[in-house]
């Protein structure tokens, strides 16, 4: 499943901005005159939508540990099938809030060593890993404040409270090193006009390379 468009995806912590620079990045690059997709995990199908309202929202020990992996797997199957490839193969960008490396952390690391199941899973049934992927970093307080203050039904994650962030964030940061041909490591500390046009920097320079 790959084609000749670019697939951007963006990875950090709950609350570190990571979602609106992908909507500012979606909008530059459209600006531009790119064809872009904006989408995001779980989610961007009508199928992944519906789970995607069964992990995020109620008793966060609803479900075990691997179950929640099949989910997420069945919800980014869909993703895949539905949006990403076909995108991909009409040489459109696009550009996902969250993708594998996000189960690889919150249902891989977050609930027990399950990381080797969640690999496991994403090579028989998704198979493919973004061309590019920006890691928004932030120290894991000042996530899981942002993340908390918008108190809306999707709390599913960030009621794990701060420890979960720490651990989160040092996974990340290991993933950026594991993965370190695709993987970009901006400072989401910074204001975030100035994120944004780091951002636009490190794309710039992958569309000059294609």
């Amino acid at each position: 499943m790959t084609g000749p468009g670019l697939f951007i995806t963006f990875e950090g912590i709950d609350g570190s901005g990571k979602s609106t620079q992908a909507r500012l990045l979606a909008a530059h690059l459209q600006d531009e005159g790119h064809d872009v997709i904006l989408t995001r995990e779980p989610g961007g199908s009508p199928g992944a939508e519906e789970i995607r309202s069964l992990v995020l929202e109620g008793d966060p020990d609803r479900w075990s540990a691997e179950t929640e992996i099949l989910l997420f797997t069945a919800a980014r199957r869909d993703h895949l099938e539905r949006l990403i490839a076909p995108a991909l193969a009409r040489g459109q960008i696009v550009i996902c809030d969250r993708f594998a490396d996000s189960t690889r952390m919150y249902q891989g690391l977050s609930r027990g060593d399950l990381r080797g199941l969640v690999d496991q899973l994403h090579d028989l049934m998704i198979g493919r890993e973004p061309d590019m992927t920006l890691l928004i970093d932030m120290e894991p307080d000042v996530g899981l404040g942002r993340a908390l203050s918008r108190r809306g039904t999707e709390e599913r994650f960030e009621e794990f409270g701060e420890e979960m962030q720490v651990r989160m964030r040092a996974g990340f940061l290991e993933l950026a090193r594991e993965f370190a041909d695709r993987f970009h490591i901006i400072d989401g500390a910074q204001g975030i006009d100035t994120v944004a046009a780091d951002v636009r920097d490190v794309v710039a320079r992958a569309l000059a390379a294609r």
